[in-house]
């Protein structure tokens, strides 16, 4: 009794496990869901001792599905069979059989993602059967078990409804199923079970879908699904977060550890290149590096409060002609504005932009680039 309460309480587990599973409803695929089955069976001896002719065979299925992947699924199965046949040994006679039997099965989905969905599958059954007519056996109820194979393809047929066609194989664990002790042919891989095959057509009900599946999406060529918000999270937790410049400090580091006296060190030349001063690739802002060049040129201007100066800006050869001439005005504005900030007056300081025609050094390499996106300063007189 105990093993039949252990095996009672994995199905329910398989069952009511809300993982994922194989379904369809707004021609997309489901993660998981459940179906509803019922529809017609077609019974028909194959290894018996029986002749296998069909002199009214019928039955009935009913059964309830669980998906839990989009290419697997348990099947609990209920049939009622009606099977009539010649015995082999006295054709007159035939044999009735009255079968009622309950199925588990593991099914498998080769292409899930498609309207028209072949699978197959295994599993097992209990059986309680009754044979009329039997020359060996009374017409009483028996009980047998079978192993169960089988193959099928499901169709299609509406937003919640697929039709159902399945071919089945089965063999009892008893060689006297059909009526009659002993089986010819033999059964399964050899087996002394009588068997027999079914052809399963009905319906199946889909119901309780959960998530969309996203493997189907492969089929239009991988269409990613991005999670921006994500990426974006991502990016803000790592990215090098540029430092806070503290420009103040390092003008005080200039001040005390740059000696200011009236050596030629500190008084204007006619033509004054700013070496140091130089710009990113597309850009007029000053780089940090270039403070203390700065304002050791704003010290030098207020020491020589007499001098006016033309502040020149300068670019690389890449980009038009119109284009660098505006970024270089642009750099020179930007020193300017320096300056004036350090104190120099603003009528002492005139721009001008040159563009990139007066190139100092190579355009071919970075660093000759570099170098010529440059600011000069002129005396005027």
């Amino acid at each position: 009794m105990k093993k039949p309460l252990v095996l009672a309480s994995l199905l329910f587990i398989l069952l009511s496990n809300n993982i994922f599973g194989q379904s369809t409803k707004y021609g997309w695929l489901h993660q998981d869901s459940w179906n509803l089955g019922f529809g017609f069976t077609y019974p028909r001896y194959v290894s018996t001792n029986l002749n296998g002719e069909d002199i009214g065979n019928y039955g009935f299925f009913l059964s309830i599905q669980r998906n839990f992947t989009e290419h697997m699924g348990f099947r609990l199965q209920g049939n009622y069979l009606h099977i009539k046949d010649k015995y082999s040994a006295n054709t007159t006679s035939i044999i009735q059989s009255d079968i009622l039997l309950g199925s588990l099965g593991l099914l498998y989905y080769f292409i899930p993602c498609e309207p028209v969905s072949p699978y197959a599958g295994f599993g097992a059954a209990g059986v309680d059967y009754k044979v009329k007519n039997s020359p060996v056996l009374l017409n009483k109820y028996k009980l047998d078990y079978e192993l169960n194979g089988f193959m099928g393809v499901e169709w299609k047929i509406g937003e919640n409804w697929k039709l159902k066609t399945e071919l089945g194989y089965h063999t009892a664990a008893s060689g006297h199923f059909d009526g009659v002790y002993g089986t010819i042919a033999g059964g399964t891989l050899g087996g002394r079970g009588d068997t027999y095959m079914t052809f399963d057509l009905g319906v199946l009900y889909y119901f309780g879908y959960g998530e969309k599946s996203h493997i189907c999406e492969i089929y239009d060529g991988i269409i990613a699904k991005v999670d921006y918000d994500k990426i974006e999270e991502i990016v803000k937790r790592y990215q090098v977060q540029p430092a806070d410049v503290d420009y103040s400090r390092i003008e005080d580091i200039v001040k005390k550890y740059k000696s200011i006296g009236t050596s030629t060190g500190n008084e204007p030349q006619e033509n004054w290149v700013l070496i140091g001063i130089n710009f990113d690739f597309n850009k007029a802002t000053i780089k940090p590096e270039s403070i203390p060049i700065l304002y050791n040129t704003a010290e030098i201007l207020l020491k020589n409060p007499e001098v006016k100066v033309e502040i020149q800006g300068h670019t690389d050869n890449i980009g038009s002609d119109r284009y660098n001439q505006k970024l270089s005005l642009q750099r020179a504005e930007t020193v300017k504005n320096f300056l004036v900030a350090k104190g120099v007056a603003a009528d002492r300081l005139t721009t001008v932009g040159f563009g990139k025609t007066k190139m100092i050094m190579d355009n071919k390499t970075e660093q000759g680039r570099g170098l010529n996106r440059r600011i000069e300063l002129k005396i005027i007189k």
